[in-house]
């Protein structure tokens, strides 16, 4: 019993150095297990009771709700680092599953919710992680209600662009999702996703290279067609319009 409670006391201990040296809701993941998720399986399923909250580790994530006569629509990806169930709802609101084979670590709801209440660091990082949720979440409903096609499939290649590492190839983007994945993340058919990604290829802005890399010639141009661009310029890049 002396030992339970000394490694109990030893746990504690843990916990806090490691949230203490972090200062960031990311280590409060840092003493839990790593699990391994092979590429689509769940992690969560929509309407389970959300126990705990999880970290990607590694490999991408896509959340996504079933409507209507069963239709997907994939509302996020994520990737290492991001947290799965921040918002603390009772229930997922989402099923979460890997796209590619992903390392995850979990932490309970209540033990998260704790240690954020007793740290005005981590509660000031939880606040700003809500706000930038909530930001996605509005720079979503602008894309699927005002954007076009082609616009849509440039915004998300921009997007998944910013977040590349610094090993990677230059210019050579790897996208872990397939076009299905794209075309219910973006409101589109597969076939219109491929007849943009092919009318981007022929005006040399993104050019495909297998199955799961494209390489970014232009973007600039690239980031001009997404439509968030400041200016446009007609003699440097042309829209098309795609339905």
């Amino acid at each position: 019993m002396l030992m339970q409670k000394n490694q109990a006391f030893e746990h504690a201990e843990m916990t806090s150095e490691a949230i203490h040296a972090g200062q960031s809701l990311s280590a409060l993941f840092l003493i839990s297990t790593t699990e391994l998720v092979p590429a689509g399986r769940a992690i969560c399923w929509e309407g389970d009771e959300a126990k705990h909250l999880f970290q990607v580790v590694e490999g991408v994530v896509r959340l996504y709700r079933i409507v209507g006569e069963g239709r997907r629509v994939i509302t996020a990806f994520q990737f290492a680092g991001d947290l799965i169930g921040a918002s603390l709802q009772s229930d997922f609101p989402f099923t979460a599953e890997a796209v590619t084979e992903c390392k995850i670590r979990r932490v309970s709801r209540k033990s998260f919710h704790d240690d954020v209440a007793r740290s005005d660091t981590l509660h000031t990082a939880y606040i700003s992680l809500l706000c930038q949720e909530t930001a996605a979440a509005h720079e979503q409903m602008v894309l699927l209600s005002k954007k076009n096609a082609e616009e849509r499939l440039c915004s998300f290649i921009t997007k998944l662009a910013s977040r590349r590492t610094p090993q990677a190839r230059q210019g050579l983007l790897r996208v872990p999702m397939n076009r299905q994945d794209i075309a219910d993340h973006l409101g589109l058919t597969i076939e219109t996703v491929s007849r943009a990604i092919t009318r981007l290829a022929s005006r040399n802005v993104v050019i495909p290279e297998g199955r799961h890399d494209l390489r970014i010639v232009n973007l600039a141009c690239l980031t001009q067609l997404s439509g968030d661009a400041d200016d446009f310029s007609d003699k440097s890049c042309h829209r098309v319009s795609m339905h």
